[in-house]
């Protein structure tokens, strides 16, 4: 079967990561690229797909079969829009826009439309994670007290990412608040938060560090970590804590972060190809991000609240 041909919209850091995890697949291939930065047309690397100057002129010309989009977190939902306008099956970064009432009128978009969607939630493609949710789901760790979650980047993004992402909870957050809600298969209710006071740069509303304490549906505890610097590099890792057992998953962690981060990319894309030609979808949904934004909204209220 010929690979699905997809286009992609942006083509910033997020979308340059889906290039290179894409390269090597034999399910999916990137032929248009939609990029309205002339800098960043003019530095893309070689790839043979046709680039244009903005989404209209690539979904105009482009010979493809979905779109992928990567364009900055606020422009999400009106990106949606027009691919639904025009009936393209969609892959969209996470985490859909930038509040709930964005994701959730992505998904009433979609679903009205009948369309082909998944999001970016690459995690749900770790074959670790997927190991550890599988070992969960057959109760080898019996009855789960607690989920404690940990992502720390290398170093924080740049001003202009700051401005378009949401802020610490929604940019990075969303990631752990769907992996907890994946893993244990419950929901998050009372959530308590707070932000670290040290920074070596000051953003408002976007602290360097934070951490959220939530009660999940069915009993347990879940801790989320994040940080914006760590002199390894970009990291995560889950703990689980069981009436049976307890485990550490370092699913993110050197030497083999990269491996894990480009494999995982590839093959959300493949799932999702399956996905357009009628596969069930195997990621994560709309609603899915809906509701890791709202537990997100949730933890970003409260460190509002304390500045």
């Amino acid at each position: 079967m010929a690979p699905l041909r997809l286009g992609l919209a942006g083509a910033g850091r997020m979308g340059r990561n889906h290039l290179r995890g894409l390269a090597g697949s034999t399910q999916v291939k990137v032929t248009g690229i939609a990029e309205p930065v002339e800098s960043t047309r003019r530095s893309l690397p070689s790839t043979g797909a046709a680039v244009y100057a903005d989404l209209d002129a690539m979904l105009d010309s482009a010979s493809i079969d979905a779109v992928l989009v990567c364009v900055p977190s606020d422009l999400h939902l009106s990106t949606v829009r027009r691919l639904v306008d025009v009936g393209m099956p969609t892959l969209c970064e996470k985490p859909v826009g930038v509040t709930t009432s964005e994701a959730e009128q992505a998904a009433a978009l979609v679903a009205a439309a009948g369309l082909p969607f998944q999001v970016g939630f690459w995690r749900r493609f770790v074959p670790m994670l997927k190991d550890l949710r599988d070992r969960i789901t057959d109760g080898k760790l019996g009855d789960i007290y607690a989920v404690a979650n940990f992502q720390w980047d290398g170093e924080p993004p740049n001003a202009n990412f700051r401005t378009h992402s949401g802020g610490i909870f929604v940019d990075m957050g969303v990631h752990e608040f769907d992996q907890t809600r994946w893993l244990v298969g419950q929901e998050f209710g009372q959530i308590t938060s707070l932000a670290s006071g040290v920074a070596e740069e000051s953003w408002p509303g976007d602290p360097e560090s934070a951490h959220a304490m939530a009660e999940l549906s069915g009993g347990t505890t879940a801790l989320v970590s994040l940080g914006r610097r760590f002199p390894l590099g970009d990291v995560c890792k889950v703990e689980v804590f069981g009436t049976k057992g307890a485990e550490e998953c370092k699913f993110l962690w050197p030497p083999t972060a990269d491996d894990t981060f480009f494999g995982a990319l590839r093959l959300q894309a493949e799932s999702f190809a399956r996905h357009v030609r009628g596969a069930p979808l195997e990621g994560a949904g709309a609603r899915d991000a809906a509701a890791a934004l709202a537990a997100a909204e949730r933890a970003a209220a409260q460190i509002k609240s304390q500045s």
